[in-house]
């Protein structure tokens, strides 16, 4: 077992961060529900918002900012955090076996036994209704799009199982958000937002390709597929591949948006200041690290949110 995935002592989540709020602030009856929904790691949480912020801005960077665009903001925090726990409950409630037989996964709620599968689904359905309600605060074309999006999160679980890029999956996924949010504020999707869509999917390949080199062995035994154990030894040139590919598909998206003058400048240096940030993340990546490769992951955060803001500087103007 990686010593990094020692059992917990009590019902706590191994790979979750000491000292969580969940762990430390929630009801205690309420705890296996909130790590179902994985809110003891917001990192999830932070990585599904971010497309939706570049939604926003880049929407912004077109046509400036509108009092909307705050609803927009709060409301996708909201239904990030609450389309994460609803999606991360049903891949739990799918991969229920596979997580009993990985190190990293065997105490969560389900495989442990502080969830039964039945109050899962409830759960999941609770917190779907709620974020249901707030997609239907936006325009129906957005309500579209988001209701398109279920399919994709009900794929997902089992693209391990098929393909040897579920991260393709995950991807096509996680940045849905950039491309209905746009539809929300600019009541259409055009070349800028697809081009964003495609910067933030590479984004989540790179991510997640180094998420799973964590269980690449365990995987291996139990016959799952990744891109880490596609990739192998040759996972950094992929790697540097994707951030070559988020890269030029940023600023091919800032270009379609038709900015100009120093707003073009500004969302140039926020491309340019995250793909610094990335080249730092792989100085330090060792693949063969469990624990090199959690924190890169989760640098992942910091490296969304520059761009956000650097496309929101441009956008007010």
């Amino acid at each position: 077992m990686p010593q990094m995935f020692k059992m917990p002592e009590g019902p706590t989540v191994a790979d979750a961060p000491k000292g969580n709020w969940v762990d430390l602030y929630a009801p205690a009856v309420a705890r296996p529900y909130l790590r179902l929904s994985r809110a003891d790691r917001p990192i999830g949480t932070w990585l599904l918002l971010i497309p939706c912020l570049w939604g926003i801005t880049l929407a912004a960077l077109e046509s400036g900012f509108v009092w909307w665009d705050l609803w927009l903001a709060v409301s996708c925090g909201l239904g990030a955090f609450l389309m994460r726990g609803a999606g991360c409950t049903w891949n739990d409630i799918t991969d229920r076996h596979i997580d009993a037989a990985v190190a990293r996964t065997k105490s969560r709620p389900l495989p442990s036994g502080a969830v039964t599968v039945r109050g899962a689904v409830v759960w999941m359905v609770a917190q779907a209704l709620i974020a249901a309600l707030i997609l239907f605060s936006y325009n129906w074309l957005a309500v579209g799009l988001g209701i398109a999006s279920l399919g994709l999160v009900a794929i997902y679980p089992f693209a391990k199982r098929f393909t040897w890029w579920p991260q393709v999956f995950l991807g096509l996924a996680f940045n849905w958000g950039a491309v209905l949010v746009f539809a929300a504020h600019q009541g259409r999707v055009d070349g800028a937002s697809v081009a964003l869509y495609g910067a933030g999917i590479a984004w989540t390949l790179y991510y997640d390709t180094i998420y799973a080199h964590q269980d690449k062995d365990d995987d291996a035994l139990i016959g799952v597929k990744s891109t880490a154990r596609l990739f192998g030894d040759n996972s950094r040139a992929w790697l540097w591949g994707f951030i070559a590919a988020t890269l030029a598909l940023m600023a091919l998206a800032v270009v379609l948006a038709q900015a100009q003058g120093w707003a073009l400048g500004a969302a140039l240096a926020g491309i340019a200041a995250f793909g610094l940030h990335m080249a730092r993340q792989m100085r330090r990546l060792d693949i063969d690290d469990a624990a090199s490769c959690l924190r890169a992951f989760r640098t992942n955060r910091d490296a969304g949110l520059l761009v956000a803001l650097f496309l929101a500087m441009a956008a007010a103007v």
